[in-house]
């Protein structure tokens, strides 16, 4: 049985009001970029939840339009409503506040779209971005989630964990590594030090054939990595040469909102950008 499902059996009044939110969290939670329309019973088959309980969540969440109904295909997508609920933590996280006249003048510079993303525990999740000028570009809506090894900016967190931890989650499959071995997990901690030595991580195709992506750590005053700037791109417009040249910006933009929210780049890192 479910999480999902445990709760919905509850009978006390409590119990029923931790499962309804529980719930309600767990059905919006279902929508991805991948996937952004689903059906009743897509979303009851996925979280383990009769349809009627799915069908009640949907209609109270509509009706606060946290979700809304396809014209055409008549099922649900994420609403904008979800926008105004997460408006003020937006607002008011200093991340991407600080990083936002950087990220502009990186996309200016590169000509590329360039994004900030942070980290919970488990996935990097897009805050901001600027849009590249150019008509082919690579976006993705604020609050889309990664979690696959092989992208740079999941790179970049991976990197600042320690060995036994970025084991845990490639071998319990939270963060996805398809056809992970004992040499495959060696192979990719070392990649982790080669992005740390580096100072920027690389994602030449490897998790879409169309995209390159680069990434690199911002720190805050204790040299904690607390986000990440990546520049994702089209992969024809992308040379090796190229690449690295979007690396060596990432990184200097990433050190550019490391310095202005007053956090400090460790020694090792330091050394390797100055000199």
């Amino acid at each position: 049985m479910t999480s999902a499902q445990t709760h919905d059996s509850s009978t006390n009044g409590e119990g029923r009001g931790t499962s309804v939110v529980v719930n309600a969290i767990a059905v919006l939670r279902t929508f991805s970029v991948a996937e952004p329309l689903l059906g009743v019973t897509e979303i009851a088959s996925r979280i383990g939840l009769h349809k009627s309980t799915v069908s009640r969540i949907l209609a109270t969440l509509e009706g606060e339009d946290l979700v809304e109904r396809d014209p055409d295909t008549r099922r649900f997508k994420l609403g904008l409503g979800l926008i105004a609920v997460a408006g003020p933590l937006l607002a008011d996280l200093d991340e991407r506040r600080v990083a936002y006249p950087v990220l502009r003048e990186l996309t200016e510079r590169t000509g590329e779209t360039s994004a900030l993303m942070v980290w919970n525990g488990v996935e990097s999740m897009c805050v901001e971005q600027i849009a590249s000028p150019q008509q082919v570009k690579h976006t993705a809506p604020l609050g889309t989630r990664y979690n696959d090894a092989l992208s740079s900016s999941v790179q970049i967190f991976l990197a600042a964990e320690d060995s036994e931890r970025v084991t845990s989650l490639l071998r319990s499959g939270t963060i996805v590594y398809p056809g992970m071995d004992d040499d495959g997990l060696a192979a990719y901690l070392h990649r982790l030090s080669d992005v740390q030595a580096r100072g920027y991580a690389t994602n030449y195709g490897e998790t879409s054939m169309d995209e390159v992506g680069v990434a690199a750590p911002v720190y805050d005053h204790r040299g904690d990595v607390v986000a990440s700037v990546l520049i994702p791109a089209p992969r024809f417009r992308v040379s090796a040469e190229t690449l690295q040249s979007l690396g060596e910006a990432c990184a200097a933009a990433a050190r550019r909102v490391t310095g202005r929210l007053g956090g400090s780049v460790p020694a090792l890192r330091a050394e390797r950008y100055d000199g």
